[in-house]
């Protein structure tokens, strides 16, 4: 026992909270994913069920990695690669939507080469703008009413960004939008130009609606959440799973409707939780996010300088929003929507790039290296320590 924690001491850097969540969360993530594919591994992979078991635990191992390498690098760093990153996205959201795969009318994913992997620009798109967004905001404190040199910059970027990932994906460039939103907010970027950036989500959504592939899908889902007389065949699956599971549950592995429920590994994973842990185990999960939320915002109060705490409570948000509407969509809260479960649900790119956010997080609790940098300001630091 005393050789692991030496390890963990010498190789697990950042807050010691943040790890043991991200670690719960992933086990159950394994046993979770096995269950809800046990069936459709036996019907596509001949029988055998431990398929899905086996790369599912193969791509959780790989998201950890990804964090334990991201939180090795000092988070400063990544302002420098995130501009770049975003100019790879822009391309690579246009070259999807036009030539990318297309599953369930939106094409979100395009092939890489030579190892034929599946490949989600819209992930690489939000994590690089939430840490462009943290630089530029951290860079223009003191002219951050200068509407011309401070504001235009980010609202060019916000408006693009969100704009194209719309164009395929409606619901990850809202919640992409509103997450932007509180940045701006908790950066004192003033009321009057949050109400321009809202405008240009507006014109931005409404070109993407017009233009992109999921406006009828968008239109349905919601008339469908709105419509008494008729629920949708998910939601009534997701319902029947959540009544029959109960205070505790029906025990691991012995979920009814994952032969019933559409992408139950993924989009209504929750619904799975709930069926076989219960309500006790669903209360655990939302407790593990909103722990993740406290400690990020709390790495960000504690963050030495504006970077540092902006980049932590972008991320942090953005990841515990997307947690809760995945599982308010699960219990009935809202439309169904194609968000995943962070850290639970079965993916390749969304895990990936989740195992680098946190690890960016946990980059941000370790603290500055040397002394590089400007100070934060009172007025931002104030902000953050209310916010955490």
């Amino acid at each position: 026992m005393n050789v692991i924690k030496d390890w963990a001491y010498r190789n697990l850097k950042g807050d010691p909270v943040i790890w043991f969540i991200v670690l719960l969360l992933s086990m159950l993530s394994i046993l979770v994913v096995y269950s809800a594919t046990g069936s459709l591994a036996y019907r596509h992979m001949g029988g055998d069920t431990e398929y899905y078991l086996i790369k599912h635990s193969g791509l959780v191992f790989l998201s950890l990695f990804a964090m334990w390498i991201a939180h090795k690098v000092d988070y400063r760093y990544y302002a420098k690669l995130s501009r770049l990153a975003l100019y790879i996205s822009v391309p690579l959201l246009l070259i999807t939507w036009k030539f990318g795969t297309n599953i369930n009318e939106a094409s979100r994913w395009i092939t890489i080469p030579i190892i034929n992997q599946a490949f989600q620009p819209s992930d690489l798109a939000k994590l690089a703008l939430l840490v462009t967004l943290a630089a530029m905001l951290s860079k223009k404190q003191k002219s951050i009413d200068d509407f011309q040199q401070a504001i235009i910059p980010m609202l060019l970027w916000v408006g693009l960004i969100c704009g194209l990932i719309a164009m395929t994906n409606i619901s990850t460039a809202v919640l992409l939008f509103a997450t932007c939103m509180l940045m701006l907010f908790i950066g004192r970027v003033p009321v009057k130009f949050l109400v321009m950036l809202t405008f240009i989500g507006i014109v931005s959504g409404g070109a993407a609606l017009t233009l992109g592939q999921r406006a009828g899908t968008a239109i349905s889902r919601v008339e469908s959440f709105f419509n008494d007389d008729e629920i949708p065949f998910q939601a009534k699956q997701a319902y029947i799973a959540i009544a029959t599971g109960g205070l505790t549950g029906k025990g691991p592995g012995q979920s009814d409707q994952r032969n019933y429920l559409p992408h139950p590994y993924s989009d209504f994973v929750f619904a799975i939780i709930l069926e076989e842990y219960g309500m006790i185990g669903g209360l655990f999960v939302l407790m593990l996010y909103l722990g993740l939320l406290y400690r990020g915002m709390k790495a960000a109060a504690e963050s030495d300088r504006a970077y540092g705490g902006l980049l932590s409570a972008g991320l942090a948000f953005a990841l515990v929003m997307q947690a809760m509407v995945n599982m308010g969509v699960a219990v009935g809260l809202g439309p169904i929507t194609g968000l995943p479960l962070p850290l639970i649900s079965m993916g390749g790119t969304s895990q990936l790039f989740t195992g680098l956010a946190i690890g960016i997080i946990l980059s941000v609790s370790r603290g500055e290296i040397d002394d590089l940098g400007s100070p934060i300001s009172n007025g931002y630091k104030n902000n953050m320590r209310e916010a955490a």
